[in-house]
């Protein structure tokens, strides 16, 4: 395993934290709360994430508005969102449905920061995961006399200084994300 693939495994991890954080709602409106929410169209016959369905916008900081590309299947995607769990009261005019974000009570941020804590640590996890297979992969090398012990310390070094720039990053994510849930 070279420190190319290693990078890029850290960085796809980056990558779903990145949009994990997203879906954690902050006090205002972002498309990203709701684009993501896989919807049973069409009578059931198809499976599909909202942005493919509709125009997802904010009217406000309080406000999404969600066009739909097919008025049919208004009354689905309603339905999908209500039953996405997350909290959200569409509201349904026959041309666009209307989601008004409430403001967050102080027992709700604290559950969300602590929400937030956890998607922190799965990622942290994950990239520990990533640093202890490189390693071991390093050290196989070397037990194969396919590398030398000076090259084994090298790349160590050099996946420890990768894991340690990710845990840098997970850091940075997890403390703008709290700023965004104290936010009032």
């Amino acid at each position: 395993m070279n420190l190319e693939k290693v990078r890029l495994r850290m960085q796809k991890v980056l990558d779903l934290l990145r949009s994990d954080l997203a879906t954690v709602r902050t006090g205002r409106a972002a498309p990203s709360l709701v684009e993501n929410i896989v919807l049973s169209v069409y009578g059931g016959t198809q499976k599909l994430k909202l942005m493919e369905l509709a125009t997802i916008t904010t009217s406000d900081s309080q406000t999404l508005m969600i066009t739909p590309f097919d008025a049919s299947i208004i009354g689905e995607i309603q339905k999908g969102i209500l039953e996405a769990n997350l909290g959200l009261n569409p509201a349904n005019d026959g041309q666009v449905i209307r989601i008004t974000i409430p403001q967050l009570s102080e027992e709700r941020r604290k559950e969300l920061i602590h929400l937030m804590h956890q998607k922190l640590e799965n990622a942290r996890i994950m990239v520990r995961q990533i640093r202890h297979e490189a390693m071991v992969h390093v050290k196989k090398q070397h037990a194969d006399k396919e590398i030398s012990e000076d090259e084994m310390a090298r790349h160590e070094k050099e996946v420890q200084k990768l894991t340690d720039e990710l845990m840098v990053d997970i850091e940075g994510l997890g403390k703008k994300k709290e700023e965004e849930l104290l936010q009032i």
